[in-house]
């Protein structure tokens, strides 16, 4: 697959280390790299005027400078890097969704110009995590990097959708040459004793081994080279257990919806949770269409 790595460029700080983090998936995959800013007409939304009227809106010659520094400096870091720089006319989040078509990976800033503080996923990332046509790495500017040489997490609970995110997780380790590590993350024990609570408990373990080792298998039928291992985790809720292991990787990888999930919400409350407090970039899977 040569699709090129696609992210979205608006000249926040979100953008510039989502930017940064795409010229590294681009180099690791052997793809060109494409900065693309998606733009409206300057009257925005809710003008009561024509269209015709309005015609094609014109790109920004502020933005397209803004483009070709980025990439400039993003070449000039990153050896043998090809980068193409353009805007797009239309909405941010469409745009991207749109490109992602097209593309093998569509990297994200978590909040982009004029985000609420409070807000860490922004509209277009939201946008862009839940609709996307391929895989969607969303990075936060107060964590761009994580650790650059710790594993690659995913989330497993034996769903159809965390089996993408292990293969595409199994194959972001292999191109970072760190290994794979397998998260279940199973309830709390109560607080209790007796032979029910014992019972209770053997039956969760068997349930997690059981669950990993067919994670594991499936990742390896498909990724031999894979340096793999298996962590349950034992937490108050799923997305706490993964936030917290989280601080320890270079990318945390999670399905779009796991069980119990409702068909019309794309991006899963776990996925969401985690996508917003993660210790590193978080790799949203999604299959390629």
């Amino acid at each position: 697959m040569n699709r090129p790595v696609v992210v979205g460029v608006d000249g926040s700080p979100a953008s510039l280390a989502a930017a940064e983090q795409a010229a590294h998936a681009a180099v690791l995959r052997g793809v060109p790299l494409h900065l693309v800013h998606g733009y409206l007409h300057p009257l925005g939304y809710g003008v009561p005027l024509n269209p015709y009227d309005l015609g094609v809106p014109a790109p920004s010659e502020e933005a397209q400078r803004m483009l070709e520094r980025t990439a400039a400096e993003l070449a000039d870091r990153w050896s043998g890097l090809t980068v193409q720089a353009r805007q797009v006319a239309g909405g941010a989040g469409a745009t991207l969704v749109e490109e992602s078509r097209r593309a093998g990976l569509v990297v994200v800033g978590s909040r982009g110009l004029g985000g609420f503080t409070g807000l860490l996923l922004g509209s277009v990332g939201a946008q862009v995590a839940a609709h996307a046509h391929c895989p969607v790495l969303v990075v936060r500017p107060d964590t761009p990097a994580g650790r650059p040489d710790g594993p690659v997490l995913v989330g497993v609970d034996g769903s159809p959708a965390a089996g993408v995110a292990a293969d595409q997780a199994a194959a972001e380790a292999v191109r970072r040459g760190v290994p794979l590590v397998l998260v279940h993350v199973g309830p709390t024990p109560p607080e209790r004793d007796g032979a029910d609570a014992e019972q209770a408990e053997a039956g969760y373990r068997a349930h997690a081994v059981r669950l990993l080792a067919e994670a594991s298998a499936a990742v390896r039928a498909d990724h031999p080279d894979v340096v793999l291992r298996e962590h349950p985790v034992r937490a108050v809720g799923v997305a706490q257990g993964l936030v917290e292991a989280s601080a320890t990787a270079s990318v945390l990888a999670v399905g779009t919806r796991g069980r119990g999930g409702f068909t019309g919400l794309l991006l899963g409350s776990v996925s969401q949770a985690v996508v917003q407090h993660a210790h590193c970039p978080v790799l949203v899977a999604h299959p390629y269409r």
